[in-house]
């Protein structure tokens, strides 16, 4: 099993030691392995989680939102309740999409509209 380093997981990760952190102080992310020394020591799982997390970052998922599908990921018995939150995120950011390909349709006239008047 390949293991990382704080700093290795961050990096490849893309978010900082201070947030790989607070995602496991929030429960976002399960209580990472430690060694011997007491060092975090992360897994290609949760490297894997960690991708996926920020997925849902970047696409706006709010923190109290992340912190409750860390939460059911724990539970094996909750796939239809993280179906469900999934899903409404999902609705969310097509719904935020439509509004952005409207704005940017709406920006395409407004340059429309300016170069006719050169």
């Amino acid at each position: 099993m390949t293991t990382y380093t704080p700093a290795e997981a961050a990096e490849r990760s893309g978010f900082s030691i201070d947030t790989l952190r607070y995602y496991e102080r929030e429960g976002v992310l399960p209580e990472v392995q430690r060694t011997a020394g007491g060092h975090r020591v992360y897994t290609d799982s949760e490297l894997g989680t960690l991708e996926f997390l920020k997925c849902l970052r970047e696409t706006g998922m709010p923190m109290e939102r992340l912190r409750r599908y860390g939460e059911l990921c724990r539970d094996e018995g909750t796939i239809s309740e993280r179906i469900a939150l999934l899903e409404e995120h999902a609705n969310a950011v097509q719904q935020r999409l439509e509004e952005v390909l409207a704005q940017q349709a709406r920006l395409a006239e407004k340059i429309a509209w300016y170069r006719s008047a050169l």
